[in-house]
């Protein structure tokens, strides 16, 4: 074995070494609920494609982009453009950067993967919903009324529904945009590793949170309040969400879709508090952090002004966030002060800290 070949393993083997074993557990998990309630597996379809096939693809993209430009720094020309091209593939992605990338996407894939499965068992294993209980929470809360109505009245359902839309589907980028670049771009190979598996963690505590309380969230539970709201990709996505429920309690074998809603927790919170959290902690330029911070209190605004979710579904995202990026630092073994900073750390061979020391 090569020198290199043994850092590379050294550094994705001691950040990812447990939160791998993690990923493989909760998906041993999965297979065996699906085996007991004789359920099928399903890889979920997003509308960029399979997730095995997703999130490579944004990782190639954005390994072009921290090629590229490295490339053209060195005007190589026509004729000795793809010897620049392999030279820094070579001295950028030969290495530990590329292994730890590649163990970051198998552990965040395989988390991903059981969550949205054990989620779509979720109707055949729990008989009973709890929306009673946060809806007369939400009621209580808002002083009697419902909370939609409130944000509804004081924001309108103009404009407003089509910007509160906008970052609401937003996420269906955001969370594998993020993981890429944390993975590619970070020149801190720990900071990656924190976030990969921090977003793992989100996925496993989601899916918990579910089967202690689960719920449809308001606008299946009760509608009415969202009736004046006009057409969006956020109800059209609620609808498309809600046809995939009727099929798959029909017959969940006789279509590939999967049962995908669930209100307690927020994992729409969840997951955009966990990166805006990362960011602060691992001080990111303020400009990120500021922007990060206003998508969170977008991204909770829209969950009950669209009725996703009650308000303590709310509070139960930013609950698991907080509670993720946790254990992802001890689940990698790295401190904050390890990976804070623009720029931190060893991209060839990180200096990995306890975090328990």
């Amino acid at each position: 074995m090569t020198n290199e070949a043994g850092l590379a393993r050294s550094a994705w083997h001691r950040l990812f070494g447990v939160p791998l074993i993690i990923s493989l557990a909760f998906t041993v998990l999965m297979v065996v609920v699906a085996f007991a309630a004789d359920l099928p597996v399903r890889d979920p379809d997003g509308f960029l494609g399979p997730s095995y096939v997703r999130l490579p693809l944004i990782v190639l993209l954005m390994i072009a982009a921290d090629v590229a430009p490295r490339v053209m720094v060195q005007r190589p020309g026509l004729r000795g453009l793809g010897s620049a091209v392999a030279g820094v593939l070579r001295s950028r992605w030969a290495g530990p950067r590329l292994a730890v990338a590649a163990a970051g996407l198998s552990t965040f894939y395989l988390a991903y993967l059981s969550y949205r499965n054990l989620k779509s068992f979720l109707p055949f294993l729990q008989d009973h919903l709890t929306d009673s209980v946060l809806e007369n929470s939400d009621r209580w809360l808002a002083g009697g009324a419902y909370p939609a109505d409130l944000l509804q009245g004081l924001l309108g359902t103009g404009i407003s529904a089509e910007v509160l839309s906008a970052v609401y589907m937003l996420y269906m980028v955001f969370v594998p945009a993020s993981l890429a670049a944390a993975l590619v771009w970070s020149d801190n190979l720990q900071r990656g590793a924190w976030y990969a598996t921090a977003l793992s963690f989100n996925w496993i505590l989601g899916t918990v949170s579910y089967y202690a309380l689960p719920s449809l969230g308001p606008i299946y539970a009760e509608p009415s309040p969202f009736a004046d709201l006009p057409e969006t990709a956020v109800s059209g996505l609620q609808d498309t969400l809600y046809e995939n429920r009727v099929e798959v309690l029909a017959n969940p074998f006789a279509t590939e879709n999967v049962h995908g809603i669930a209100a307690f927790a927020s994992l729409h919170v969840s997951v955009v508090f966990t990166a805006a959290l990362f960011a602060h902690l691992t001080r990111m330029p303020s400009v990120v952090r500021w922007l990060l911070w206003v998508y969170v209190a977008l991204t909770a605004l829209a969950t009950v002004y669209f009725g996703w979710h009650y308000i303590l579904d709310a509070v139960a995202g930013l609950a698991i966030g907080a509670v993720s990026i946790w254990l992802g630092s001890r689940a990698t073994g790295v401190r904050r002060r390890a990976v804070a900073g623009p720029v931190a750390g060893s991209v060839d061979e990180p200096e990995l800290v306890a975090a328990g020391s």
